[in-house]
């Protein structure tokens, strides 16, 4: 039986973002449920299921996207602790936004920085 892009997309929202990805479909519930709804048919259901892309380069992907945007840090934190839950190690994750100063800046790279300090310290505890 196939999927819909609802089901592919919840399975991969819960395998990246587990119930931080939950929290936030279910926070939308009372004001936005479409939006919470696309969330999980487009962004997971399509584009993170697409082919080409290990789920660990997508977090990567989304989390310098998200640094390069700028004001995203509650977006961010989300994704953080989703290329955590798929296996990105922590030096990997530094190291992409560091290389991000040259393109972006040194104050959005620090705001992920302390951002992703955040999420390992409460990881940890």
């Amino acid at each position: 039986m196939e999927q819909t892009r609802f089901q592919r997309g919840w399975e991969l929202l819960r395998q990246v973002d587990d119930t931080g990805g939950e929290a936030v479909v279910n926070s939308l519930e009372e004001i936005a449920p479409d939006l919470g709804r696309y969330i999980v048919e487009f962004a997971f259901g399509d584009v993170y299921a697409r082919e080409g892309l290990s789920l660990q380069e997508r977090e990567l992907v989304t989390i310098v996207s998200l640094l390069t945007a700028g004001g995203c840090e509650p977006q961010l934190r989300v994704h953080l602790h989703g290329a955590l839950n798929v296996g990105v190690p922590r030096e990997k994750i530094v190291e992409s936004l560091i290389h991000c100063v040259p393109y972006v800046g040194f104050p959005r790279v620090l705001n992920a920085v302390f951002v992703a300090k955040e999420v390992f310290a409460a990881r940890e505890g």
